[in-house]
């Protein structure tokens, strides 16, 4: 996929914040380590990037839950395979 640079900015953006919020919210960080994880997991790629916003494919929510409990978190906390109401209102 070809991405409009505001339009990749605009996911980026989103995915820094629901990452953000579901590191600070379930693994107990603080709102500065949130950010700061949320950026590791998110690096700006530049526009020639090949790959570039592959990992908007599954939601911040799914990142932030393997970085908190591992790949097995959806057989180990089902109750964590669908996003919360919480983070849904983030949108």
């Amino acid at each position: 996929m070809t991405w409009e640079e505001a339009e990749y900015l605009d996911y980026l953006q989103s995915e820094w914040h629901g990452y953000a919020w579901v590191m600070q919210h379930h693994g107990g960080l603080s709102p500065q380590e949130a950010r700061e994880a949320a950026l590791a997991r998110y690096p700006y790629e530049p526009a020639d990037a090949p790959y570039r916003g592959l990992i908007f494919h599954d939601e911040a929510w799914h990142w932030a839950m393997l970085a908190i409990h591992g790949d097995r978190y959806t057989a180990e906390h089902p109750e964590l395979v669908d996003p919360s109401p919480d983070y849904r209102a983030l949108e």
